[in-house]
């Protein structure tokens, strides 16, 4: 399941870190009082992944990297399909007075773009974040209703700790 080079996962490492600290500052939107601790842990072990990873990925690139001329592009082109699904959702959802769903229907997407990135990039792990990602986004939503939650601080808090373990795992794929 490691990446093909260390550079990849190295840049996981960080792109995950980035967005966790996104999904974790979601969650802030409207938390049980208790979670806001965690969900500060959350985002500083996020930024932590992020800085590491960045400075992984700099110091690997030019070892071997799964971007180039060719798949550089095609991952650009799945990016914009992943941003075009997510707002038109997102508007779609807000029209129907169903704005509590758009962080749920934007983890949705968002974990469901790694199937794609999985075998373009060479590191077949991505896989495994393109099954929890979605499952969180979809659990979120009866975890929410059950446990009178808002379903930002369930789905936040759920991929922003999935992304901050696929960010871990990632390192230790860069490292070893």
């Amino acid at each position: 399941m490691d990446a093909e080079f260390a550079a990849n996962a190295a840049a996981t490492t960080a792109i995950f870190g980035v967005f966790g600290i996104v999904w974790f500052g979601w969650a802030q939107e409207a938390p049980p009082k208790s979670w806001r601790p965690w969900l500060g842990i959350g985002s500083v072990l996020s930024l932590a992944a992020a800085i590491i990873g960045g400075i992984v990925t700099a110091r690997t690139w030019d070892e071997g990297n799964s971007v180039d001329e060719t798949t550089g592009p095609v991952f650009g082109v799945i990016v914009l399909i992943e941003v075009i699904l997510c707002a038109v959702g997102a508007i779609w959802l807000q029209q129907t007075g169903r704005t509590s769903l758009v962080p749920v229907w934007i983890a949705l997407v968002v974990g469901l773009h790694f199937f794609p990135l999985a075998p373009l990039l060479g590191y077949p792990a991505l896989a495994i974040w393109a099954v929890i990602v979605p499952l969180v986004a979809l659990v979120s939503v009866a975890v929410a209703r059950r446990y009178d939650l808002t379903p930002s601080a369930v789905v936040g808090a759920g991929t922003g700790m999935a992304l901050l373990a696929g960010s871990a795992t990632a390192l230790v794929h860069a490292l070893t």
